[in-house]
């Protein structure tokens, strides 16, 4: 049984809950605070640190390759694909104007995608144009032959590059943001998990354990591809990303972040190492899972791809391995909006959460 001491100050009745301390739970908090000071938020995180994509994934500050922009347009249509892109540049951009680049280890080094075929360069020009007024410049993709063997690059046929992104330190952004979060007087419960939600005319009381509850007047849901348990009707596919780092590899060419396979590969240097992620394309269903796993089939493929791709004729020794869960769908916009009376969610943010996390907060705090 809790005291009189606990119920009144850290399970007392908030304005609002957000469920899930990630990218998204922790930008929806800033942008409600600072919209509404007033109002008390409290973040129900189940782990003890921010855990699902946002502190597991590949540290890209990017908005879309050449390849994955016409597949989304071809699917989704161009005013869906504009909308997406520039909603992760600004969410880029957002980043920036909120913690400087040291703070966060943000090196604006340019974005690259190797091609192996020059049927899609036919629509680099056309999707120049049509992203021109979003990115502010006439190119935002340009073909950079030179630089494959300035990178010491295997097996391409086409390097483009996109000079408007970059890479990040994944955990020192999270940190800064709890540190935003705090200074804004956000409230947490980090190893805390939600067991059931029950919403009435006058309240939503979100249950902890058989014998205790916290109260709410709404409810954000920011679980991205854990939202099963709660948002049953919306299709949410898990994703899992396997990862590997090399040890320090002398007079490392590589420079910046790549795209391989319309960014099912994607791979940076890490100072003077290889950091590189995906494959999951090579075994579809084994990877729908949000088990942080990984195995030998994806981790060994993505070995032989840093021996061909990457570092061909080179030796290198594997440092560490990890995945990280993303959230997926039939296409690419997040579902963002209001479930019930007093319930919101944000959720499915397909692999980009680190550009549009800082957008959808503002949209959610727009909402409630």
């Amino acid at each position: 049984m809790n005291s009189i001491w606990e119920l009144e100050t850290f399970y007392r009745k908030r304005d609002i809950i957000i469920v899930g301390a990630g990218f998204t739970g922790l930008w929806t908090a800033v942008s409600i605070k600072e919209k509404y000071p007033e109002k008390s938020v409290l973040i129900i995180e189940r782990n003890a640190i921010p855990l699902g994509a946002s502190s597991r994934n590949a540290g890209f500050a990017c908005f879309g390759s050449l390849t994955e922009v016409i597949a989304d347009s071809q699917k989704m249509g161009w005013e869906k694909t504009r909308q997406l892109v520039e909603m992760r540049l600004e969410g880029l951009k957002k980043i920036q104007s909120y913690f400087k680049n040291e703070e966060i280890d943000f090196e604006l080094t340019g974005g690259y995608e190797i091609l192996n075929n020059d049927e899609l360069l036919q629509k680099m020009d056309e999707v120049n144009q049509k992203l021109s007024d979003i990115t502010g410049i006439n190119t935002t993709y340009s073909l950079v032959q030179d630089k494959i063997q300035q990178f010491g690059l295997g097996k391409s046929e086409f390097l483009i590059e996109n000079p408007l992104e970059g890479s990040l330190h994944s955990g020192k952004l999270l940190q800064k943001l709890l540190e935003k979060c705090q200074e804004l007087k956000v409230e947490f419960l980090f190893g805390t998990e939600v067991k059931n939600i029950l919403e009435t005319p006058d309240k939503i009381g979100v249950q902890l354990s058989d014998t205790l509850s916290v109260d709410a007047n709404q409810l954000i849901y920011c679980t991205n591809a854990f939202s099963s348990n709660f948002l049953e009707k919306e299709e949410i596919i898990p994703a899992r990303g396997q990862i590997l780092l090399t040890e320090p590899i002398e007079n490392l060419k590589l420079r910046g972040t790549f795209h391989y396979d319309e960014g099912f590969y994607y791979f940076r240097n890490l100072e003077n190492r290889v950091l590189l992620g995906g494959g999951r394309n090579q075994d579809f269903k084994t990877e729908e899972t949000t088990a942080f796993e990984t195995t030998a089939f994806l981790q060994n493929h993505l070995e032989n791809f840093l021996r061909e791709i990457i570092l061909p004729g080179q030796d290198f020794k594997i440092a560490h391995r990890w995945s990280g869960i993303m959230a997926m769908g039939s296409e690419k916009t997040p579902i963002v909006k209001q479930l019930s009376e007093r319930q919101f969610c944000a959720v499915r943010l397909s692999g980009m959460g680190v550009a549009l996390a800082p957008k959808i907060g503002e949209i959610v705090a727009e909402m409630v």
